[in-house]
């Protein structure tokens, strides 16, 4: 079994003294940054991190180089969505601040991520939203330090940040539920995105454990706007719930929409609650107000202590944020009604 990796042998192989690697380490004075930088990423090849289990400090490091932010080749996640840009610039920032360069790619139809690309040029990788198994696993073979935002694989194990999904959709149920409400449909396609699932998940145990009766209608769970208003005139014609529980504000706009053209009054005859507050101009009785740029922030730090701490498990990041209840559109409980 190989030893302990020394100082001395760092030092020997950078080609320093051993005072220059103890001082580089330990994030003190009398080495220059580039020289500083050198001696951590050596270390960390020779395996000196490993076996110190020894967390290093990201802002001991100084960065260079590039991070690649991969976006889905899905329509709605990328930087013009009211959701994810606000995450891409927070990741922007923080990586501008670190004096790091962006390089921004869509997810490829092959899991050849990197075909065109130079593996050895990209310090690390971020990835926003749901990305494929194949490209994850891709990345993974690479060796690149990534982090996942808002999305989590069964296969490919590694650090994630979301909001917290469950405790936000936990504290907007229980405000409802003590105001009175208690016969709700989820609505949202749950297979779209891991934070959709938590919140369904979310939603299903809270009403359980205060005693509701989860009677769900599944064809909620797939919300086409082609058949979003088959489904929903088929419900109100059996009867409405108290409230629709939308998976995000995108959802909840589509559903106060399409009750609109059925004759539904919003929310004289049910309410509609959402979730990420990205939507303003529509009567949603209640939603989750995340700090998206503060989650792309931090999904900057995230990348950056992996890089220095690469042996260390993985961790998932749970951001808070802050419920909003508009009490005017709250209806008084029990009004809803079946519309011929």
């Amino acid at each position: 079994m190989r030893g302990k990796v020394t100082l001395q042998e760092i030092a020997e192989a950078a080609g320093v003294s051993k005072f220059a690697v103890s001082r580089a380490l330990a994030g003190k004075p009398g080495v220059s940054e580039d020289t500083r930088a050198a001696i951590v990423e050596l270390a960390g090849r020779l395996g000196y991190f490993r076996q110190e289990h020894k967390r290093i400090a990201p802002e001991q490091a100084v960065w260079k180089g590039t991070v690649a932010v991969l976006f889905p080749n899905i329509r709605s996640q990328n930087r013009e969505s009211k959701y994810w840009g606000p995450v891409f610039e927070g990741i922007a920032e923080q990586l501008n601040d670190k004096g790091l360069d962006v390089l921004t790619l869509t997810e490829p139809s092959s899991d050849d991520l990197f075909s065109l690309l130079n593996p050895a040029a990209i310090r690390g990788i971020i990835t926003v939203g749901s990305i494929s198994t194949g490209i994850l696993l891709n990345i993974r073979r690479l060796g690149i330090p990534f982090v996942m935002v808002d999305h989590r694989d069964a296969a490919v194990r590694a650090d994630t940040l979301f909001t917290d999904n469950w405790a936000c959709m936990e504290e907007m149920l229980h405000t409802l539920i003590a105001k009175g409400y208690s016969r709700m449909q989820f609505v949202g396609n749950i297979s779209d995105a891991w934070s959709f699932h938590e919140r369904w998940a979310a939603y299903r145990s809270t009403l359980e454990r205060n005693g509701i009766d989860v009677q769900q209608d599944e064809r909620l769970f797939t919300p086409e706007p082609a058949d979003l208003a088959a489904c929903l005139a088929s419900i109100a014609a059996q009867g409405l719930p108290e409230l629709f529980v939308c998976v995000n504000d995108h959802t909840a706009h589509l559903v106060i929409d399409t009750l609109d053209g059925l004759g539904v009054r919003v929310p004289a005859d049910c309410g509609v609650t959402g979730f990420d507050h990205t939507h303003e101009q529509h009567p949603i009785a209640a939603t989750v107000k995340m700090d998206k740029e503060l989650l792309g922030r931090r999904s900057v730090d995230q990348l950056l202590w992996r890089m220095m701490n690469p042996a260390s498990l993985h961790e998932k990041t749970a951001i808070d944020a802050e419920l909003v209840v508009r009490e005017q559109f709250l209806s008084t409980v029990g009004r809803a009604k079946v519309v011929k």
